[in-house]
């Protein structure tokens, strides 16, 4: 399952990257987060991995995050691992006067039957939850709005 997903954030490239690149600032966008773990020596570099841990309502989810290319200040891609779900998603980050466009490409790949059916049936609940994380990014880097307090 693919599709692309875009949203405009009110404020300099630079300090979009600034905020985005922090590992320390996911809790304040990426809503339900609970822990990250740096699992490489390189954190933040290509090649280096991550474990996520969400709590999705009475779900706990862990990933893991490999970064695949870091050309900042314009584009990061990585991929996102957890049982049953393979997620490739490519960022881009465009300059627009002061602001900055954020463009993601994402790519699910589905196995097993019941993550399978997930992607069929649901298939929009997947593209829901990635606007709601740049959405709430946005809040955070313009406002100062944590999604912990939403």
């Amino acid at each position: 399952m693919k599709y692309t997903t875009e949203i405009l954030v009110n404020v300099p490239r630079e300090e979009f990257i600034k905020k985005l690149d922090n590992p320390e600032n996911m809790k304040h966008w990426q809503r339900g987060l609970t822990q990250y773990e740096q699992l490489s020596k390189n954190p933040g570099q290509e090649g280096a991995q991550m474990s996520l841990t969400y709590q999705m309502g009475k779900r706990e989810i862990t990933l893991v995050e490999t970064i695949i290319k870091k050309n900042l200040p314009e584009e990061m891609h990585a991929s996102y691992d957890a049982k049953g779900v393979h997620n490739l998603q490519k960022n881009y980050f465009n300059d627009e006067d002061d602001k900055t466009r954020w463009v993601t490409e994402t790519d699910f790949q589905f196995s097993g039957f019941g993550m399978k059916l997930m992607g069929l049936l649901m298939p929009g609940a997947f593209k829901k939850q990635t606007l709601i994380y740049m959405q709430d990014f946005k809040k955070f880097a313009e406002e100062g709005i944590s999604a912990t307090d939403l």
